[in-house]
């Protein structure tokens, strides 16, 4: 089959290390990228991914941010959905109550009070850094800038993050999209938004998501890959990811994009 459109994810699929991609992959990318347009789609916010599209040579193509909440393409905005500023207030309450730090995030924007572990590791592998502030002195600003958050992340403990996260789902699954990343780290995006509506948005008149072939680890990478015409899931993915993707490759340690890319594609 002939694909008009590569979509990969990054975090876990694409890159070979936290925070880069392979010369095997830059290599592979730069064979295709004149036949094909090759998509990023992360739920990072947009400086973390294009230093990481100009390594791949692939500047001129859009991508995807915030798991699809923000689409750039260049300078420019094409796509922009955030969270309802009511919604985020419930996620800062709740939270508060379980001593889980909050990273908002809008456009080029990020926000964290404090530094961890976490938001250290973040600002190394996705070089981007935060302003560190009170939550509630971001919530202000943003009230009186009219904006909201494209991506919340909760930080917390395994204990808090499971005591919180069945909460969110019940009182606030038909407000947003709700990801659990890790035991440790929940993610929240605008509810009418995904990878997949983000990839849909790109297609051309004469593309259709059969004309797709995505890759991808986690749970926020399962109804692109379930959707595209070919879903190529990585070794390191999640079981149930694995098992609704119509291949699976290497790790991304050991580049299994690229490898895909070489056996299978022209």
């Amino acid at each position: 089959m002939n694909f008009k459109l590569l979509c990969s994810d990054l975090d876990g699929t694409l890159l070979s290390t936290k925070s880069d991609v392979s010369d095997f992959t830059i290599s592979q990318v730069s064979r295709i990228k004149e036949l094909l347009n090759v998509i990023l789609v992360s739920a990072r916010m947009p400086q973390s991914m294009t230093y990481i599209q100009e390594r791949l040579g692939i500047e001129k193509q859009p991508i995807i941010c915030y798991n699809g909440a923000l689409i750039c393409d260049g300078a420019k905005e094409t796509f922009s959905e955030t969270i309802s500023f009511e919604a985020l207030e419930k996620v800062h309450t709740l939270s508060e109550k379980l001593h889980i730090q909050l990273g908002l995030y809008y456009r080029r924007e990020w926000y964290v009070e404090m530094t961890s572990e976490r938001v250290q590791k973040e600002i190394k592998y996705t070089r981007a850094s935060p302003v560190f502030r009170p939550t509630s002195e971001t919530l202000t600003d943003w009230k009186s800038r009219n904006v909201s958050a494209h991506k919340i992340m909760l930080m917390g403990t395994k204990l808090s993050a499971d005591t919180i996260f069945p909460q969110l789902m019940k009182d606030l699954s038909e407000e947003m999209n709700i990801y659990r990343s890790n035991d440790t780290l929940i993610e929240l995006a605008p509810k009418n938004v995904s990878k997949l509506s983000a990839i849909q948005a790109l297609l051309g008149p004469n593309e259709r998501m059969i004309d797709v072939i995505s890759f991808g680890d986690n749970y926020n990478d399962m109804e692109m890959l379930e959707h595209s015409g070919l879903g190529v899931a990585v070794e390191n993915a999640r079981e149930e990811v694995k098992a609704l993707a119509d291949a699976v490759t290497l790790r991304n340690t050991e580049d299994g994009v690229a490898h895909y890319i070489k056996q299978h594609l022209i």
